[in-house]
C-alpha cells in the first residue's frame, strides 16, 4: 500500500503512523437510521416528524445535541437552553427507537472497506473517534465487522471532552505512542477539522458527509476528497 503523493510529500514516503477516523459521514450513512430514530421519538411525543434533510444538518455533535434540535425544529439557541428534564424523556424514546433500527439502513461509503481493509494489512493503526455514545457505536462496528480493525475506539462518552475539542484525538495518540505531527484526521465536519487543527493534526476531508449543510472546505481541511481511496496511491 502507497499513500497518494500529497500526504507522502507531508508526511514522507511511509505515510502517517497512525490515522484517526470519524464514523458518521465519513464511513457510513447513518442518517436513515437516525431519522428513523428521531421520527420515531417525535412521534411518540406527539410531534410533527423532522424527515431526513433536517436530521442530515443537525448531527455531528452527539445525541443529546441531535435531540435537543429535532425538538427546537433546528433553533441552536433554543437547542441549547433547553432544561435537561425536556430532554430525559425525549432521550429515552430516542435511545429504545435507535438501539432497534441501528442495523437496518447504516452502510459503508463506496471506498470505505477496501480503504480500512488495505491500512489494516499494511499496519497502519487506526483509531475511530465519534462522537457517537458507545451503547450505539459498538453493536453498530460489531454488525459492520469492523470492531477489530481498530486499535483503539473512542467514543462521545469515554472522555471529559468530545469533538470539536482537540483532547481525544490527543488520546488517541497519546495512547498509540505517536506524535500528533505523524498522524491523520479523517472527517467529514468542521467538528473533525476543528479539533484536528486544535491538535497539530493533518486533516482529511469526505465531501459527501453530514457538515450541517455547509461546505467542508470552508474548514480549510489540509486535503479533500470524493472517496478515501483517493488517498491512496
Amino acid at each position: 500500500m502507497r499513500w497518494n503523493a500529497a500526504l507522502q510529500q507531508h508526511f514522507g514516503s511511509n505515510g502517517p503512523q497512525l490515522v484517526l477516523l470519524d464514523l458518521d459521514g465519513t464511513l457510513i450513512d447513518s442518517v436513515p437510521d437516525l431519522t428513523t430514530a428521531v421520527d420515531a421519538m417525535l412521534a411518540g411525543l406527539k410531534r410533527p416528524l423532522a424527515g431526513t434533510e433536517n436530521v442530515s444538518h443537525w448531527i455531528g455533535n452527539g445525541a443529546d445535541a441531535l435531540i435537543r434540535r429535532a425538538l427546537c425544529r433546528g433553533d441552536e439557541t433554543a437547542a441549547q437552553a433547553l432544561p435537561a428534564a425536556d430532554v430525559q424523556p425525549a432521550r429515552a424514546l430516542f435511545d429504545q427507537a435507535y438501539l432497534q433500527a441501528l442495523h437496518q439502513a447504516t452502510g459503508a461509503y463506496p471506498g470505505v472497506e477496501e480503504f480500512l481493509q488495505r491500512l489494516q494489512q499494511a499496519g497502519v493503526p487506526m483509531v475511530l473517534i465519534t462522537n457517537k455514545p458507545r451503547l450505539f457505536t459498538l453493536p453498530l462496528l460489531e454488525s459492520l465487522g469492523w470492531l477489530e480493525l481498530f486499535a483503539l475506539v473512542l467514543c462521545a462518552d469515554d472522555l471529559a471532552e468530545k469533538k470539536p475539542s482537540p483532547l481525544p484525538l490527543l488520546h488517541a495518540c497519546e495512547q498509540q505512542q505517536v506524535a500528533p505531527a505523524q498522524a491523520l484526521m479523517i472527517g467529514d465536519s468542521r467538528n473533525d477539522m476543528q479539533a484536528a487543527q486544535a491538535a497539530g493534526i493533518a486533516c482529511a476531508a469526505v465531501t459527501y458527509g453530514y457538515n450541517h449543510g455547509a461546505d467542508i472546505a470552508d474548514s480549510a481541511p489540509d486535503w479533500v476528497v470524493d472517496n478515501l481511496l483517493q488517498l491512496l496511491a
